[in-house]
């Protein structure tokens, strides 16, 4: 006769409900590891995906997901002609917030240099890639939009035409993809009024010089859009991405980028290591922080359970005792049952995490190496809070029965 489990269908209830407890508690635990690695996923993810082996940005910042860069779009020109690129792209990257169906819409836009870049490294669930230069746009489906809906960026009304799964920035919003020429439409895209007011403004600056005195005709021109005045730069893009032919020596190609006076060069993984270890280290670091406080309080709670249970049984404990139970007996009766409540509540939380953190309006990565460590931390959490409910009960005094 198995006393715990006898003793268990004696409780059953209370059992229950306690262990649903405990269940709760590590599904929390669980959750924030998920959040946790959905963090490190996110961060990394366009870095990872994209392919790039080298990211060009403007000198003295550590790339468009940390900090503002600049560069001038024609950067492309100069990286293609070194030996050993493939290809060098445009990239821009930028947070913008709309109405959509009179509900606020936050993506972050990113921009491809099509046609070289149709987005087919994307993971599509539906739709195609972007197949014209203008008005098309591929949406995660974290912000909700169909196929074929049509949504208003500036002036353009862009179609969705391919719809990815899990493609989050690193603030949890989805991303959205669009040609580079759109992307930079929507970036720079000004009212009527302020765009009036700028070539009115430089057709003035010109006035109040000697060469607008000297050629009125400059004074015409410069009301011109700022398209066609070539002594005004082009828009700036966030970076250019740089994959090189297989067998290149990635050091040689980044040494002599970095003789460039105007430009950084970072590598894939010391892009994904700017970002660990600077965009997302604090939050990362509270994560783990509060995951390792949550696994102390569960031992405590654990360890307050199984005590109290086993004050239940002092009576039962002492008779064991008096009619000459080995402690053997009445430590398993307590650590199979401490045991027992670990198991059913990792159980609990893990399939009832299953269907609850898909909801969670962040991601929660979930895999086999964090399950794996979770159990291993739950068996200990079992054994060690049994630990104050087996002290106690081998303290009883077989007398105790009579008191």
């Amino acid at each position: 006769m198995n006393l715990a489990l006898k003793d268990i269908r004696h409780n059953l209830s209370r059992f229950s409900l306690t262990a649903l407890g405990i269940g709760m508690l590590l599904m929390i635990v669980m959750g924030m590891g998920g959040i946790y690695q959905g963090l490190i996923q996110e961060a990394t993810l366009l870095v990872d995906n994209i392919g790039a082996d080298l990211w060009v940005v403007q000198r003295e910042t550590r790339g468009p997901f940390a900090e503002i860069s600049r560069i001038p779009r024609n950067l492309e020109d100069r990286l293609k002609s070194m030996p050993g690129v493939v290809s060098a792209r445009a990239f821009v990257t930028y947070p913008v917030q709309r109405e959509f169906r009179d509900k606020p819409l936050r993506m972050q836009i990113q921009g491809l240099s099509w046609p070289d870049d149709r987005g087919a490294w994307l993971p599509l669930v539906a739709g195609r890639r972007i197949e014209s230069a203008h008005y098309e746009m591929i949406v995660d489906q974290i912000l909700g939009l169909g196929l074929g809906d049509k949504v208003k960026l500036g002036k353009n009304v862009y179609t969705v035409v391919g719809i990815t799964k899990n493609m989050s920035s690193m603030a949890g919003d989805g991303l959205a993809f669009f040609t580079l020429l759109d992307a930079l439409d929507i970036q720079y895209d000004y009212s009527g009024e302020a765009i009036r007011i700028e070539r009115e403004a430089r057709r003035w600056r010109v006035a109040k010089q000697d060469i607008g005195a000297t050629l009125p005709s400059l004074l015409e021109r410069a009301l011109l859009p700022s398209s066609n005045l070539a002594a005004l730069p082009t828009p700036y893009v966030s970076a250019v991405l740089v994959t090189l032919f297989p067998g290149t020596n990635v050091n040689t190609v980044v040494e002599k980028i970095s003789g460039w006076t105007d430009v950084t060069v970072f590598t894939r993984d010391q892009q994904n290591e700017l970002l660990l270890r600077g965009v997302v280290d604090r939050a990362r670091r509270q994560l783990g922080l509060f995951r390792s406080l949550l696994i102390v309080i569960s031992t405590i709670i654990m360890a307050l359970i199984i005590y109290t249970l086993t004050l239940e049984k002092i009576h039962d404990i002492a008779m064991l005792k008096l009619i000459g139970a080995r402690n053997s007996v009445i430590l398993g009766l307590i650590l199979q049952q401490a045991l027992l409540l670990g198991f059913l509540g990792y159980i609990f939380a893990f399939y009832v995490g299953k269907w609850v953190f898909p909801m969670f309006p962040r991601r929660v990565v979930i895999n086999a190496d964090d399950l794996i460590y979770l159990a291993m931390i739950v068996f200990v959490i079992s054994i060690l809070s049994a630990g104050l409910g087996i002290w106690k009960a081998l303290s009883v005094e077989p007398n105790e029965v009579v008191s």
